[in-house]
């Protein structure tokens, strides 16, 4: 039991799950943010065009059944906004990796009174 602690330990602590604990986190609290702005401010102006007070009321009867579509153009609208974000994020990242990679790299440090010394008599070698 003790050798299954000290496993699931040091799996919690490495910098991925971690980071993705985080991730999870702030996700959802945009998540919150992502539904109120579909449901406060983008479905009350198309309810306007659709002639609805709230286009999650939008349904259809079929029968017994009642077919809420308002509430999945809602879910989908939110999808899609949260994966624009996502996508505009992902972006913005991999714009900063590859401003990082084309860094040119650092210039070498000039040689040390060893390497010059060395330098010349290697050079003095190759004359005689």
């Amino acid at each position: 039991m003790k050798k299954f602690i000290a496993e699931f330990k040091a799996f919690a602590m490495r910098g991925n799950v971690m980071d993705l604990a985080v991730g999870v986190i702030i996700g959802g609290a945009f998540s919150a943010i992502t539904t109120s702005l579909i449901n406060d401010i983008i479905m009350p102006v198309l309810g306007i065009f659709t002639d609805s007070i709230s286009f999650a009321d939008l349904a259809v009867e079929i029968g017994p059944a009642v077919l809420t579509y308002g509430n999945f153009i809602q879910a989908v609208l939110n999808f899609l906004i949260m994966a624009l974000v996502v996508f505009c994020l992902v972006k913005a990242m991999n714009r900063l990796s590859r401003k990082k990679e084309q860094a040119p790299p650092p210039a070498p440090p000039a040689p040390s009174n060893e390497e010059k010394l060395l330098a010349e008599i290697r050079d003095l070698l190759k004359k005689q």
